[in-house]
């Protein structure tokens, strides 16, 4: 089995670095713009680097919790996250365009996957390749809805 170690995509948003950022930063609405995590709890309610969150994912009828910690927060450049079950890491960075920003979400797993979260899903999420072809057009679904609030606000 093979699980891709990059998953990503970028988009160009006409709005500044910071009403981007206004939006990508505030992990409380996660749900609002991932079709796979539908809800971000905050740990001690203030987003900041060692933030803790529990997370709520669903496909179809499927839902599972993870945890994860925010591990950068860099204002109007840089956001990731690390999940703790599998060691994925959910990064966004924004970097400024003449016309407002570019917006970047990627999933990469520098320590690879792990052997549990391998198992489920195969066994539970129709297989790695399927999940993660899944995960890359969640990326793009995410970006649109993140574009569409920033440019609105």
């Amino acid at each position: 089995m093979v699980n891709k170690s990059y998953i990503g995509a970028s988009i160009d948003i006409a709005a500044s670095p910071a009403e981007v950022w206004a939006v990508v930063s505030d992990l409380r609405r996660m749900g609002e713009w991932s079709p796979q995590c539908r809800k971000m709890f905050i740990k001690g309610g203030v987003i900041q680097r060692g933030t803790s969150t529990v997370n709520i994912n669903r496909q179809g009828p499927l839902v599972w919790p993870t945890r994860s910690v925010v591990t950068e927060f860099v204002p109007e450049q840089r956001l990731q996250f690390v999940v703790r079950e599998n060691k994925t890491r959910w990064t966004f960075e924004l970097e400024a365009t003449p016309e407002g920003t570019r917006l970047t979400e990627s999933r990469t797993t520098p320590k690879g996957v792990s052997d549990l979260s391998n198992l489920l899903t195969r066994r539970v999420l129709g297989g790695t390749e399927r999940f993660e072809d899944g995960l890359q057009s969640g990326i793009h679904q995410t970006l649109r809805r993140i574009k569409d609030a920033a440019e609105a606000r």
